[in-house]
């Protein structure tokens, strides 16, 4: 049996309460990992998270005493996006593991910054999303990879809703839909098609003011976003995301090649399967979820695993800035109509080793080509 890992968790919000803790309290039954230390500034969360739900041995308000905690091994960040970065410094600089929800930095400068204390650091550093670790996106992968669709030419992706009513840190400069949901499709994208070119963007904010927590605020952040993205190969791709959307029922991501067409059915952190257009069969594959209890927060278990088994972490760094990077470039974008290039670079993950693509698919005829 493997030493447990011991966790120490800042931010205890809905985030962590409900996806996080349900992967944590699992690995728990496993013996895995251990729940040492709770940090909110909210002490109303105290008595709930000493309690048998969670089990923390202890909570503190002072997020310094996690990351300098000797007892402590990972440090889960789960605040609001604006204290994310200064966060996972100190944690990395303490030699800790870090879990970091989305975005790992709300600037450029901040992300570079971790970036290179990931470097130094003895600790593993894993920026949410985890949507790669997907088994449905792992599908996807392997067959973009193996020329199913042929070359990919364009690709579409979408994820919005109608935004919180709750945290006004979504809405301050350094929130925005880019950030809390966008981020989602863009991972997607560049792990799909490598990295990104050049960015230009439609950005801004449709709902000036909103009513947040029982007041109207001034919203500072964007909230509705075209992010409009050049891969190689003159390959093309438009993310729609934003707080401006009330319902939708179109697939979250769709990659359109030389030969065929390929679309992830549901979120991108939630879906329900895919289909696969060939040319050649003349029909869509439809390929039902075959994993549908995956978790978006899946990144937690993957950390711990790699801890255990000394392996590397297939989410990295340098895809988590390159993406920032995206996102900056496209809010800038949205300020001046200008197309910006993208400096920095990635190697996207593999999935070759994983499970045989022999499952069930039925087909179904498209009429409209007929």
């Amino acid at each position: 049996m493997p030493t447990p890992v011991r966790i120490g968790v800042v931010g205890c919000g809905s985030v962590m309460q409900r996806p996080y803790t349900s992967q944590i309290n699992q690995l728990k039954v496993r013996e895995l990992v251990e729940t040492v230390v709770a940090c909110d500034v909210r002490t109303e969360h105290r008595e709930k998270l000493l309690g048998p739900g969670f089990g923390y041995q202890r909570f503190t308000t002072d997020f310094e005493e996690v990351v300098s905690a000797d007892d402590v091994d990972v440090v889960l960040v789960t605040t609001s996006m604006q204290e994310h970065a200064m966060i996972t410094k100190a944690a990395l600089e303490a030699g800790k593991h870090v879990l970091v929800e989305k975005p790992m930095g709300t600037t450029l400068e901040e992300a570079a910054e971790i970036v290179e204390l990931a470097k130094k650091s003895p600790g593993h550093l894993v920026p949410a999303p985890h949507v790669i670790l997907s088994p449905t996106y792992q599908k996807m992968w392997r067959h973009i990879q193996r020329g199913d669709i042929g070359q990919p030419y364009l690709a579409r992706a979408f994820y919005g809703w109608a935004g919180p009513s709750w945290g006004q840190w979504f809405y301050r400069k350094g929130g925005g839909s880019m950030f809390d949901l966008g981020v989602y499709n863009v991972v997607s994208l560049t792990g799909f098609l490598g990295p990104a070119k050049r960015v230009t963007g439609l950005v801004g904010t449709a709902v000036p003011e909103r009513m947040v927590e029982g007041e109207m605020m001034k919203v500072e952040a964007d909230d509705n976003a075209h992010i409009c993205i050049e891969f190689a190969n003159s390959c093309y791709a438009v993310v729609t995301t934003g707080f401006t959307i009330q319902r939708y029922r179109t697939p979250a991501i769709e990659i359109y090649g030389s030969e065929g067409t390929i679309q992830m059915m549901g979120d991108d952190w939630d879906p329900d399967g895919y289909e696969l257009w060939q040319n050649e069969v003349g029909a869509w594959k439809v390929f039902d979820e075959s994993a549908p209890n995956w978790p978006w927060a899946d990144g937690i278990n993957h950390l711990v695993e790699c801890i255990i088994e000394g392996k590397t972490p297939i989410i990295t760094p340098a895809h988590a800035y390159h993406v920032i990077e995206i996102m900056e470039a496209a809010r800038a974008a949205g300020k001046d109509g200008q197309r910006r290039d993208i400096n920095s670079t990635f190697t996207p993950a593999t999935f070759w080793e994983s499970e045989d693509e022999a499952v069930a698919a039925h087909l179904r005829h498209d009429t409209s080509s007929e």
